[in-house]
């Protein structure tokens, strides 16, 4: 393992992103345990099953303090740039969560995450600052053909940084506003045509997960390049056995080991100043 943490050349830089596309295959998926420091990167890194660090934009806001919502470009910059030296010491891939990459700063922000290391990206197309008063945006969908554009703006900068084959994972969050399965399919879709490599339908938090033949549905329409949200913590959840069977090509956790991870920190510190004997 290397112990450099120079920044990588264009070339090797763009063989991890050749690398983190090689790894959606649907029925045997990219699995991604998300990861939201150094701490949790050098111990998700050191297992022999990962083949790839992601980061989770929500546990990266909880760590600084913040809502999901609130998670700035610099503080989200500050966990990537020190996540991303354990990724190229690691010699793994690293996808950022760039969220719906803050706005007007959409090209600062993938240029960023390129310098810094980054090969891949999730990136939403619910705009935060959109559908408010006086540039206070309470949040709504950017149009199909805007989000396109915004997927080509992405892909554009990547490749003048030397990563051409730089990875979207294109998330529309359809679901989350009330929209319909189709028109989130029907999103899917289009991202991917636009030139995102995967696409990640998001059901939000009420929802309670997908439904097993939401999921095989959408598999159908997007030829298996469908990123699935693993939840645990949901009674009932689809496996990631039952989800390589259905056929998708990315699973990911998003916060959900950072939110168990609280419990753990708590019972133990409570165990220890209670007096007891752990």
């Amino acid at each position: 393992m290397s112990t450099s943490t120079a920044s990588p050349s264009p070339t090797a830089q763009n063989t991890l992103a050749q690398t983190l596309k090689s790894l959606h295959i649907p029925g045997n998926p990219l699995i991604l345990t998300n990861v939201w420091d150094a701490i949790t990167a050098r111990a998700i890194a050191s297992l022999p099953e990962t083949r790839a660090l992601a980061t989770a934009s929500l546990a990266i806001a909880a760590a600084a303090g913040l809502e999901d919502a609130d998670l700035d470009f610099e503080t989200n910059m500050r966990a990537v740039r020190a996540i991303s030296k354990v990724a190229r010491n690691a010699g793994k891939p690293l996808t950022v969560d760039m969220q719906d990459g803050f706005g007007e700063r959409l090209e600062e922000a993938v240029g960023e995450v390129v310098r810094a290391g980054g090969v891949g990206c999730n990136l939403e197309d619910l705009g935060r600052e959109l559908g408010g008063k006086d540039g206070q945006g309470k949040g709504e969908l950017y149009s199909i053909a805007d989000q396109q554009d915004r997927i080509r703006r992405v892909l554009k900068i990547a490749a003048e940084e030397g990563v051409p084959d730089f990875v979207i994972n294109a998330r529309t969050d359809a679901l989350v506003v009330g929209r319909s399965s189709d028109e989130a399919i029907e999103r899917g879709k289009a991202y991917l045509e636009a030139g995102a490599h995967n696409v990640f339908i998001w059901g939000g938090k009420g929802r309670g997960g997908w439904r097993r033949e939401e999921v095989e549905r959408a598999v159908r329409a997007l030829d298996g390049r469908l990123n699935v949200l693993l939840d645990r913590m949901t009674e009932g959840h689809l496996t990631v056995s039952e989800l390589r069977e259905i056929g998708v090509a990315r699973i990911s956790l998003g916060p959900r080991i950072m939110l168990r991870t609280q419990k753990v920190v708590a019972d133990e510190a409570g165990a220890i100043l209670r007096g007891e004997d752990v």
